[in-house]
């Protein structure tokens, strides 16, 4: 049992084992810790009960963040992402044209501006 908070930056160069095997560590002694509170354990070591969660979460965004990043690279080469690793940005803007979708002209308009351009003035 750690007696210590885990530190985030520490858990970045782990390996997946040692994240897994480290979060159980964390799960158990946590269940000791609520164990030793409902039979009236010191306070001091109810105390520890909310490092140990915010561990556990710790090592958990690691876990998470890793996998994520390993999908990204997965999915960098494929015509589609799936929905969560999408961009976010706001619902109007991801129904937004696309800039080549708002720059096309139709036929017509391309004519009348081949017939009839724009004027240049010689005025300053």
């Amino acid at each position: 049992m750690s007696s210590a908070k885990v530190k985030a930056g520490q858990l970045w160069g782990k390996s997946k084992e040692d994240l897994r095997k480290q979060l159980e560590e964390l799960k158990s002694e946590l269940g000791t810790l609520r164990t030793q509170k409902v039979s009236g354990g010191a306070s001091s070591k109810l105390t520890r009960i909310h490092d140990v969660r915010k561990s556990i979460a710790r090592v958990l965004t690691v876990i998470n963040a890793n996998q994520r990043h390993q999908l990204r690279l997965y999915y960098k080469k494929k015509k589609y992402l799936p929905l969560d690793l999408r961009v976010k940005a706001t619902r109007a803007i991801r129904r937004r044209l696309t800039k080549a979708e708002a720059s096309r002209i139709t036929e017509k308009q391309k004519k009348k501006q081949m017939h009839f351009p724009q004027r240049k003035f010689a005025v300053k």
